[in-house]
């Protein structure tokens, strides 16, 4: 009997212990169908994956610290996910609204569409030195690849009537190579995460606050149109905080 209850309690805890690689598989799923949904010219549900999967992106992390089970095949776990679902997801997107665009506008630049696939490569050196970088505890050497699939994920969301930018090739060309430079670059960049055993008033919560507000006041004037000069903003505050 003892063996019995021994045996449904180590489940348990087995099963309690993989929530947030549970979480994460999830994540990376989310990324497998926006890719589907991407190659079926439904841009709209492939974005609204790549957010959804970028939500459950902070909560596999969440979960493993409020569970104190964080370990390095969770770690590594998430990397694959992130390159899935904030790497090359994205760069599907980017692809499709590059050839969709110089089809209509410019046939003879439709290669150019290839331009966006350097964006799951970049994505997979920057996750290749977080995962061997210790000190990216707290802050990140480089754009995290969640901004960078929120920024791109947004796109198919804007009404480009509103805001013709968005359509322009050479803007969309111009951000697969931007944004692929950003995650490899040097520029240390603060961690959103906030520790609230430790809050304190400082230069870093202050300008935390900045963004949060920021975010929340553009998003309801602009909606998704918002995201990009959201993650514009967040690079320009990470800059003021190193000084």
């Amino acid at each position: 009997m003892f063996y019995k209850y021994y045996h449904i309690f180590a489940e348990m805890n087995a099963l309690i212990r993989n929530i947030p690689n549970f979480i994460t598989l999830s994540n990376l799923l989310c990324g497998v169908l926006s890719i589907i949904f991407a190659f079926n010219d439904n841009l709209i549900l492939a974005a609204i994956f790549i957010f959804v999967g970028n939500f459950l992106d902070f909560f596999d992390g969440f979960f493993a610290r409020l569970l104190k089970v964080e370990d390095k095949f969770g770690l590594q776990l998430d990397s694959m996910a992130d390159l899935i679902t904030s790497g090359l997801a994205p760069a599907i997107i980017l692809f499709h609204l590059i050839k969709n665009q110089s089809q209509t506008q410019y046939p003879d630049m439709v290669p150019l569409a290839f331009l966006a696939l350097i964006i799951p490569v970049f994505s997979a050196i920057r996750l290749s030195n977080f995962n061997i970088d210790l000190s990216q505890k707290n802050s990140f050497i480089g754009l995290p690849t969640p901004m960078l699939a929120i920024f791109i994920a947004a796109i198919p969301l804007i009404n480009l009537q509103l805001f013709p930018i968005y359509s322009n090739i050479i803007f969309l060309c111009g951000i697969s190579i931007i944004l692929s430079f950003l995650l490899v670059s040097k520029i240390n960049l603060f961690s959103l995460k906030v520790n609230l055993k430790k809050i304190s008033i400082d230069k870093l919560n202050i300008l935390r606050v900045i963004l949060l507000s920021s975010s929340i006041i553009l998003f309801l004037l602009f909606n998704f149109a918002a995201i990009p000069f959201i993650v514009i903003l967040y690079i320009i505050l990470s800059l003021i905080n190193n000084i």
